[in-house]
């Protein structure tokens, strides 16, 4: 859950957001009806607020088992189910965030300057289009790397971008770089301001750009951690970046527990780093979030939610997680049919700010 840096923004995300390649996806079927009542949005949000313009889910499967490089697709990784992208579509979300791993991209045998590995590519950019053209969504493209490339070196030279790059339509984002963690505060900057200035000189000057912090980007620390003084230096050329913060609500904050530290954990964790984002006029999108299938847990969800769209700063948000390969009893999983969220989280904490 937790993504190496990423001036190879300048050339890994303008090609992997190339046309696709006609790559053939998973369709398990994934009819499912949540069991619980959508309750209306005023009993759980009464007054203004501001609808998020993304909101969707993560779609792990391609960045499992990164001990194994580069593995085998349906055997060590998998990409998401079309038929998962349907279902959440159904439901009125827009947004799927696709978590990947750079060693299986960029092979380490010729490092992140050589050549991409073109079926993992190709399956990428499918997944991509599918959601993209296919659907009208919008696709953020994760590398999932914590900011770190095989045996755990922190990603630090801006690699040349790779000859010719095609930037798409304006629904696929950049995300840099999930989660970047043990590693100097300024230095994260440094390097997601380097990953910005790379990509709008390579010709992508309309797209959206998601920046992280060190410390897991946890929005309950982005304060604390030092993150706020350096981020707020950020800067786009093109003015169009949001600073991508993580939640979870157990007692410590690692997604790790269904138990949340209580019903208003939600928001509580999110105050400081909502005025924190409204004192230097930017944009937030909480890229990773979740609570255990508890009325607790729902109600904290509820509360978080419900204070981000009645901020007006906050662009969107992706539950983490849906993707074939959860196990059954994950306590997060919201893949269709029949992941523990799916029967009373999407319905009573998600649906209703759709």
């Amino acid at each position: 859950m937790r993504s190496c840096l990423f001036t190879l923004s300048s050339f890994v995300i303008l090609s992997i957001i190339s046309p696709v390649l006609g790559v053939t996806l998973a369709t398990t079927s994934s009819a499912a009806t949540p069991t619980a009542t959508v309750p209306p949005v005023a009993s759980v949000c009464p007054g203004t607020r501001t609808k998020f313009k993304f909101f969707g889910v993560n779609e792990s499967g391609a960045e499992f088992n990164g001990a194994t490089i580069p593995g085998l697709v349906n055997t060590n990784f998998v990409w998401p189910r079309t038929t998962s992208i349907d279902f959440f579509m159904s439901k009125g979300f827009n947004t799927f965030r696709i978590p990947f791993l750079m060693e299986r991209l960029n092979p380490p045998a010729t490092g992140m300057t050589g050549p991409f590995d073109q079926n993992y590519l190709n399956s990428l950019k499918s997944i991509v289009n599918y959601i993209t053209t296919t659907k009208g969504g919008f696709a953020v493209i994760d590398p999932h790397n914590y900011m770190r490339y095989i045996n755990g070196t922190v990603i630090s030279n801006v690699a040349h971008p790779h000859g010719n790059v095609y930037w798409p339509p304006q629904s696929i984002y950049a995300d840099v770089m999930n989660e970047p963690h043990d590693i100097a505060v300024q230095s994260v900057f440094n390097l997601n301001q380097a990953a910005i200035n790379g990509i709008r000189a390579s010709g992508a000057t309309s797209q959206l750009i998601l920046v992280e912090g060190t410390s897991w980007t946890g929005a309950w620390t982005w304060v604390s951690s030092g993150n706020g003084a350096a981020f707020s230096a950020i800067k786009d050329p093109n003015n169009n970046v949001a600073v991508q913060m993580h939640q979870y609500l157990d007692s410590n904050g690692s997604g790790t527990s269904a138990t949340c530290a209580s019903a208003t954990v939600g928001a509580d964790r999110l105050a400081s780093a909502t005025a924190w984002l409204k004192a230097n006029n930017l944009k937030g999108f909480l890229g990773e979030f979740a609570g255990g299938a508890n009325d607790q847990c729902i109600a904290a969800l509820q509360g978080a939610l419900c204070a981000m769209q009645q901020s007006g700063v906050w662009i969107g948000a992706t539950w983490w997680g849906a993707g074939p390969w959860w196990n059954a009893n994950y306590i997060f999983n919201i893949e269709p049919p029949s992941g523990v969220a799916v029967a009373q989280v999407l319905p009573q904490a998600l649906l209703p700010f759709v």
